[in-house]
């Protein structure tokens, strides 16, 4: 597997930019509402840490911005990875549920990112367009089941279940590719599932994992992967924004300043992305990626449910 050129070439992006191509307004775009937000909604030094009920030190902060550092590399790299890295981290500082909700900012400029830098987005939006219809309409229905409910442990000890189990099925079969795992039905199934867990729990592992299965192209894998999930998030936050209570515009500045720290990460693993790799070495690197998140799915799911 070859990875795209490495280098850049800034004069025809700028070029692109100005002639309204849109995938360099896209990128633009994106990177340019979270640093608006940030600005605009920023509640004042005496209150930025008001609407978290934690106590939020200089050094934790330090820490918390080098987490998102890394699951913006680990995204830039892989396509996923940035909420199931982030979620169980800040959710053990502040309230899981403004975790969920904060944390719907950064992914949302993350994959509007890639659907651009990738250039798959329109195509895919072409063949899948059912598995984005059903991943809607399982956003939907996750948002207001987090306005109503907790999601709790089981639901993501199910998840870490059903990746340890793909992690050993891929390993034993030496990365085997199934033609099948393409079928509308499941594939819209993996897309319902994957908007109902993120707008719930914040955790989507499962259609990576199904997509994986599939899909080999490093470039196409993560377009696509960025063009429903970047639908997701879209879903959630107009959602959350117009008809719960959920999304502050607290929750929208913090969510935003998270974004931007991550804008350093997407970059570096973006370019890391671009240098040449083979096809065994992505297919490791995503499985063991997969495996250490179920891992730390079970680290704070079983205690909760079993002791």
């Amino acid at each position: 597997m070859s990875a795209p050129e490495t280098t850049v070439d800034v004069e025809q992006f700028f070029t692109n930019l100005f002639e309204f191509q849109y995938r360099e307004v896209t990128m633009v775009g994106a990177t340019l509402t979270v640093l608006v937000a940030s600005i605009v909604f920023f509640p004042g030094f005496e209150n930025a840490g008001r609407g978290v009920q934690s106590e939020l030190s200089v050094g934790l902060l330090a820490v918390l911005s080098m987490v998102a550092i890394v699951a913006g590399i680990v995204k830039g790299m892989t396509g996923f990875g940035y909420s199931l890295i982030m979620t169980p981290i800040f959710a053990t500082v502040i309230d899981p549920t403004v975790a969920v909700v904060v944390l719907a900012i950064p992914p949302w400029m993350l994959n509007m990112f890639q659907i651009a830098e990738t250039g798959t987005g329109r195509s895919f939006v072409r063949e899948e367009w059912s598995l984005l219809l059903l991943a809607v309409i399982g956003t939907i229905i996750g948002v207001a089941a987090l306005a109503t409910y907790s999601a709790g442990p089981l639901v993501p000890f199910v998840i870490g279940l059903v990746l340890l189990s793909y992690v050993v099925f891929q390993v034993v079969q030496n990365f085997v590719t199934v033609d099948e795992a393409h079928h509308p039905v499941a594939l819209g199934m993996a897309g319902f599932s994957q908007g109902f867990l993120l707008a719930l729990a914040n955790l989507g592992p499962l259609l990576p994992a199904y997509f994986h299965t599939f899909e080999r192209d490093a470039e196409r894998y993560i377009g696509g992967l960025a063009m429903v999930l970047g639908t997701i998030f879209t879903v959630r936050i107009i959602q959350m924004a117009l008809f719960t209570d959920l999304l502050t515009t607290y929750r929208l500045w913090l969510g935003s300043v998270i974004a931007v720290v991550t804008i350093v990460g997407l970059l570096v693993g973006t370019y890391l992305r671009r240098l040449e790799f083979d096809e065994r070495a992505f297919n490791w690197f995503v499985v063991g990626l997969l495996f250490v998140i179920s891992l730390n799915i079970f680290r704070n799911s079983v205690p909760a449910l079993f002791f």
